[in-house]
């Protein structure tokens, strides 16, 4: 398809990609009528995620505070000194 062809396409069609399938023409959805919509960030700001709150409820230790930090350690070959 040309970028003159998607210029003039329908204003209530769109061209999906999804993965493992060839992209394909299709009628938008207006989200607002799923039945899952109220729980979308579109609907209301209270549903976004905080994942610092999310981590620090879920800790396997119980501790609550601050989101415990990442241990980053570098890979050594058994057959190189460090």
């Amino acid at each position: 398809m040309s970028t003159d062809e998607l210029a003039v396409m329908d204003g209530g069609k769109c061209i999906l990609q999804v993965q493992g399938v060839r992209p394909f023409f299709s009628d938008k959805f207006n989200i607002t009528k799923h039945p899952q919509y109220k729980y979308l960030l579109d609907s209301s700001k209270k549903n976004a995620f905080d994942i610092a709150k999310y981590l620090t409820l879920n800790r396997k230790d119980g501790r609550t505070g601050s989101v415990p930090e990442v241990q980053c350690w570098k890979a050594i070959s058994p057959t190189r000194k460090p």
